[in-house]
């Protein structure tokens, strides 16, 4: 019996593994692994990319192989994402797989950015290396799939994934009808929420909230080797230039903030580029910020998975126009009854087949609230070729 299939995915699973090490570290490229074994089945080097425009994950791997003293001269490399095959902030990782003179290549799947998409195999294949790309289907194609969704989701449709996250009570409540909501859920859950905030290119919220609670907004909960970039929505440029969010993030750690407005106001604007914001004007239908438009100008601003907490009419907004794809949702064991505030203000509907269809993608337990993952029906089909 041919043990060609069984190799490869035992060989991926400690590269995933390095690839997930990169998941609050390498936005907005894609978390990607590699691990290199010589003939005899040793691995001799693994990796996985760094901050933008520091080392791919195969190049890492090299240097891992060279400083243990392993030489990868017909070494076979295990490789998540198809190596790329452009020069980007970074030569190409396939020129260095071939200057390093490695014998095979096995890739969980390939590149969906147009600069590489299948490129990258056949610079490799042209330089006499042995190329296996795994089935779409896969464990592990899935697994590296799934790990870069929004990378995919940028790369082929040209949007950021956009994640809502919601704390709410078992009954659906985000704050009391007076406005408080400190603290719905336990302090398990916000690390938690810390944690994807982390993973996230970018956090985005609205003006309301802004005005309420005066938020930073950045990772403070959970260690993380960046800050996400942070969008405000705010259609008449009312965000106070004393914001604690203009002050300096958590860890000290840089970060853009990006305004978005529906109309300019000159010497308002001025002042808030003056604190280091960008000001973008994407004027939509009844004076409000044109979301879609937001959302592609985002994916050029080269934001992949977008983090959106906001108040419930923002909230409204976004699952109103199809643009949420997935919803993180933590139930706190707690019922606030009528008159608070709901998860998102949209509708009313006429008929039941009028709501947002969701499909369960994973529910946990965070402490003593529960987790909640769910995602829109059908906006995940890119990541099913």
């Amino acid at each position: 019996m041919s043990r060609a299939s069984p190799v490869p995915l035992a060989g991926m699973v400690e590269t995933l593994s390095q690839a997930r090490q990169a998941l609050k570290l390498s936005n907005p490229n894609p978390r990607v692994g590699c691990i290199l074994t010589a003939p005899d089945g040793r691995v001799i080097g693994q990796g996985h990319t760094q901050q933008a425009g520091g080392p791919h994950a195969e190049v890492m791997a090299l240097r891992d192989a060279q400083a243990r003293g392993e030489s990868v001269i017909g070494a076979t490399a295990f490789v998540t994402l198809e190596p790329c095959s452009h020069h980007g902030r970074t030569p190409p990782c396939c020129d260095a797989l071939i200057a390093a003179k490695v014998a095979k290549v096995v890739v969980a799947t390939a590149d969906p950015n147009p600069l590489v998409a299948g490129r990258g195999l056949e610079r490799l294949r042209a330089a006499g290396i042995a190329v296996e790309l795994l089935p779409p289907d896969s464990e592990a194609a899935r697994a590296s799939r799934e790990l870069n969704i929004g990378f995919f989701s940028r790369m082929i449709r040209k949007t950021p994934w956009v994640r809502m996250k919601v704390a709410a009570s078992l009954d659906g409540s985000t704050a009391l009808g007076n406005g408080v909501s400190q603290w719905i859920t336990s302090e398990a859950a916000r690390t938690d929420g810390h944690a994807w905030r982390a993973r996230a290119c970018a956090v985005l919220t609205g003006i309301g909230t802004v005005l309420e609670d005066d938020p930073m907004l950045d990772v403070r909960l959970v260690d993380t080797p960046r800050q996400p970039h942070l969008v405000i929505v705010d259609s008449r440029l009312e965000t106070p230039l004393t914001a604690r969010l203009f002050g300096p993030p958590a860890q000290g750690l840089a970060r853009k903030i990006f305004i978005y407005c529906a109309a300019t106001e000159p010497q308002k604007q001025a002042a808030l580029e003056d604190l280091g914001a960008t000001v973008i004007c994407l004027p939509g239908p009844q004076g409000k910020v044109d979301l879609a438009a937001m959302l592609l100008d985002l994916g050029q601003r080269e934001v992949n998975e977008l983090h959106l907490e906001a108040g419930h009419k923002l909230n409204g907004s976004f699952i109103r126009e199809g643009l949420v794809d997935e919803l993180l949702l933590y139930l706190a064991p707690l019922l606030l009854g009528s008159g608070g505030h709901g998860m998102a203000g949209f509708g009313p509907l006429q008929k039941l087949d009028d709501g947002t269809k969701l499909a369960f993608h994973s529910i946990d337990p965070v402490g003593e609230d529960l987790r909640i993952v769910a995602r829109v029906r059908g906006h995940d089909d890119f990541l099913h070729p």
